[in-house]
């Protein structure tokens, strides 16, 4: 029985580590100059776009 506590101590131990190192690199990945200006492009074709009337239909639509 000591033998699966302390495995089940390494792997939740494990688990958590993997989790943190997950979050970190995330959080520092994301981060940026705030200087740095981001330009929406319009996108090619003739898809979906959300325009003011879209947004507009959307907003009456919440309840």
């Amino acid at each position: 029985m000591n033998q699966k506590i302390k495995r089940r101590s390494l792997l939740g131990g494990l688990g958590v580590a993997v989790a943190g190192i997950v979050a970190a690199k995330m959080t520092l990945g994301t981060s940026k100059k705030t200087n740095d200006v981001v330009v929406a492009s319009e996108p090619e074709g003739d898809g979906y776009r959300l325009t003011e009337h879209v947004k507009k239909y959307y907003r009456s639509t919440t309840i």
